[in-house]
């Protein structure tokens, strides 16, 4: 299953309807929230229900979560000066679905 497919949530948002929620800062948030929630809801229920638990790990990928979602919130609120929007939030959106996706690689090997 692909990353972006994660992305875009259980709405099956279509790509066009994805890139006009990432034109939107209010909904550019809503959707990094979203994802990060999910992927927390995620961690957790896998320390919960895991067998052979490896608690270090589970913190490290919480505190990674944390941080691509405090690091993408703030780039979404303060935009680099001197960028053109439109590279800028591709940009951002490239780097969050990819740190995502290390993230998720992460979840599967435990």
């Amino acid at each position: 299953m692909s990353c972006s497919f994660l992305l875009n949530n259980e709405k099956n948002i279509s790509k066009k309807q994805l890139s006009n929620i990432m034109a939107n800062k209010r909904e550019l948030k809503k959707c990094i929230h979203l994802v990060c929630g999910d992927l927390l809801s995620e961690c957790m229920a896998m320390s919960l229900y895991e067998s052979k638990k490896d608690d270090e790990s589970i913190k490290a990928i919480i505190s990674s979560i944390l941080g691509v979602y405090a690091n993408s919130i703030s780039r979404v609120s303060h935009p680099q000066q001197g960028m053109k929007p439109k590279l800028y939030f591709k940009d951002l959106k490239d780097k969050f679905e990819q740190e995502i996706c290390e993230i998720i690689d992460v979840m599967g090997n435990l």
